[in-house]
């Protein structure tokens, strides 16, 4: 499993790359290969605003749907219109696919995310309860 230094992450299994005011969302390996094969990506509107936490997004595979949320509040400046084709992108590269990116309003959702090390940790104590 591959979790890149220096990305953020959440909880939920979203990595955050930030360039400047605009974070990149985009689904963990994790969460990718728990998912299994992606089939269809549900993405939100450029222009849409969001709060930090509400769903964003939702991504379908072979198995299950799963929400994805925004780690910032602010509102959509791009989507990611290779998913709309190739959703397996998400399977195939989870961390240049991005699904959404979203100009942040307020920065201090950043704060709350988990750097590399921590989000390994999360994913193993998820890993041990299931």
């Amino acid at each position: 499993m591959e979790i890149p230094k220096d990305l953020k992450y959440a909880k939920t299994h979203e990595w955050v790359r930030v360039e400047g005011e605009v974070a990149y969302v985009g689904i963990s390996d994790y969460a990718q290969e728990e998912l299994g094969d992606i089939v269809y990506v549900e993405m939100p509107a450029a222009g849409d605003s969001y709060d930090k936490g509400e769903e964003a997004a939702t991504v379908e595979s072979v198995k299950a749907a799963s929400a994805i949320y925004t780690p910032v509040a602010g509102t959509v400046e791009k989507i990611n219109p290779e998913l709309e084709g190739t959703p397996e992108l998400i399977n195939q590269q989870p961390y240049q696919a991005f699904i959404f990116a979203i100009r942040f309003s307020d920065a201090s959702g950043l704060d709350q995310l988990l750097d590399a090390e921590s989000y390994q940790k999360h994913v193993e104590q998820e890993k041990a309860s299931h």
